[in-house]
């Protein structure tokens, strides 16, 4: 949990202010654009800048809108942060816990992954503001990134980013205390060690503290390498998988994280994106089955013949001693024909019979 000068009470006033912006930019928006009439055609023509300044203005309006969303985003994290369920008692069994699931499992020791580094300050302080700074950034420059330059995907993430971020925020109303809460397994708080702490120095409890599974940081660092992943074509963007190893190395080497809290952050993840492919599936299946296949229309087929009626109807009309011509596109006009070129062309020759007297 990241320790900003904003309070929750700060953050939420932000975005409740940043949305009643968002809201009067669009409302100018859309009433300078449907302000012009039929009439001032000429005068929207000579002032270019003034045509275009309600399509900045819905720009802006947008922008503001979902800065909104991530300040309000940002003001539940900070509210989460300061509660929980049940307290501290079983935050520190819980992470022991862990400590000991892990071993069953035979994943790499934490103390064992953080013992070589302890003696470099420079990697161990680098790796602390990593923690502490990086991930927010990151992430506010993605979103800006997929807003500006491609928008088609950006819904999508922001809807994937709401969702994850508050089910690991319900999660975490249950305690569970990092690795440098737990002297016992070995490991050392280089934050602590290095004045580098987000955290009060004091032993009270505090709940953001104890918020230690699932890992945000891990799993925010999974998204945006999705996101780039998926939104890019290159072959470069395949490195864009360093920066979650990256985060996880970070929480795990600084004592934040056991190896279990990114796993249970990806599985949260995972269920997010799950669950929205389940929606847009049913979606698609209320939206109603799909025409039947004798009511769709047919493409016509390729005839030489056709192709000949066609291009006579398109062409200038010759003067109306051509019978044929103009008979074979009042034929070709209509589609209530659906025989062969015999009908049509059997009509066709009979146009320039005389009639028959009866």
């Amino acid at each position: 949990m990241i320790n900003l000068d904003l309070t929750w009470q700060q953050a939420a006033a932000g975005a409740a202010t940043l949305a009643v912006a968002a809201a009067a930019l669009l409302r100018a928006g859309r009433v300078m654009g449907g302000a012009g009439g039929a009439g001032d055609a000429e005068a929207q023509h000579g002032d270019l800048r003034r045509a275009a300044t309600p399509r900045r203005l819905r720009a802006a309006g947008a922008f503001v809108r979902e800065a909104a969303v991530v300040v309000g985003l940002f003001a539940l994290w900070q509210l989460a942060g300061s509660y929980s369920l049940m307290g501290p008692d079983g935050a520190t069994d819980r992470a022991r816990w862990l400590w000991h699931a892990e071993r069953v499992l035979d994943l790499p020791s934490e103390a064992a992954l953080q013992r070589p580094i302890l003696p470099h300050p420079l990697i161990v302080q680098a790796f602390n503001l990593y923690y502490d700074t990086l991930h927010f950034p990151v992430l506010i420059v993605c979103l800006i990134w997929l807003f500006a330059r491609h928008r088609e995907r950006y819904a999508q993430f922001r809807i994937t980013l709401v969702a994850f971020t508050g089910l690991c925020l319900l999660i975490q109303l249950i305690p569970v205390a990092p690795p440098r809460l737990l002297p016992a397994i070995g490991m050392v708080d280089t934050a602590a060690r290095y004045g580098q702490s987000v955290y009060s120095a004091t032993g009270a409890f505090q709940a953001d503290q104890l918020s230690a599974l699932p890992s945000v940081h891990v799993g925010w660092a999974i998204l945006v390498a999705m996101a780039v992943i998926v939104t890019l074509r290159s072959r470069w963007r395949w490195l864009a998988i360093g920066y979650p190893v990256m985060t996880t190395l970070a929480v795990v080497v600084t004592a934040n994280h056991f190896w279990l809290d990114g796993v249970a952050a990806a599985i949260v993840l995972l269920l997010v994106l799950a669950a929205q492919w389940a929606t847009r599936r049913l979606r698609g299946r209320r939206a109603g089955p799909a025409a039947p296949a004798g009511t769709e229309s047919q493409p016509a087929r390729s005839d030489p013949a056709d192709r000949i009626s066609s291009a006579a109807c398109r062409a200038s009309r010759p003067p109306a001693s051509s019978r044929l011509v103009s008979s074979t596109c009042s034929i070709w006009r209509s589609r209530s024909y659906s025989v062969g070129l015999a009908r049509p062309r059997r009509l066709a020759v009979s146009a320039l019979l005389p009639p028959v007297s009866r």
